[in-house]
């Protein structure tokens, strides 16, 4: 039996992750408000729900390409995306890991759907895609399109509904 030292992680390497994984939620998170929750909505307002949803959606196209291919670039899991696509794979003793692999492993196309909804094309493209850092295959391509579609379409008319609400209810202020 080896020393069970040796198979810790170190508490730098343990800091090192999570201070990577803490600063990319970060930058995610800024930019995923500033884009879906200031950026949006202003388009829809000022450009109606067909222009600014085609504005947004050609923007959308652009900085998720440009995510996937930074993320390739640097392959740097900063997200844990790669760590959660690990537990598909789980086989150990665990009746809850192997029920998440179960879970995880049942439909992309129903993955595909959900997390488009709740992210962006770019996390669900790389949750979807088989193996890490390595380009988007044919399939990737159609994953990616299809979230994108489906992701923009969503947040068009999520948008178009608020501004159009808040729009209403301006008018019925004394």
């Amino acid at each position: 039996m080896g020393n069970l030292d040796s198979q810790r992680p170190s508490s730098r390497s343990f800091r090192a992750r999570a201070t990577e994984l803490a600063i990319g939620h970060t930058a995610n998170k800024v930019q995923e408000y500033g884009f879906d929750y200031l950026l949006y909505p202003f388009a829809i307002f000022k450009l109606g729900v067909l222009y600014g949803g085609l504005v947004m959606s050609l923007l959308s196209l652009l900085v998720c390409l440009g995510l996937l291919k930074l993320y390739d670039w640097t392959k740097r899991d900063c997200l844990g995306i790669e760590a959660i696509k690990s537990m598909k794979e789980y086989q150990g003793a665990s009746w809850f890991g192997r029920a998440t692999a179960w879970t995880l492993r049942r439909s992309d196309w129903l993955a595909c759907l959900l997390l488009s909804i709740k992210f962006d094309p770019f996390i669900t493209t790389a949750y979807l895609r088989h193996g890490a850092f390595n380009g988007m295959s044919r399939r990737d391509w159609r994953i990616f399109l299809a979230s994108w579609f489906v992701g923009n379409l969503y947040w068009t008319f999520l948008c178009f509904s608020g501004v159009s609400l808040l729009e209403w209810l301006w008018r019925r202020l004394p």
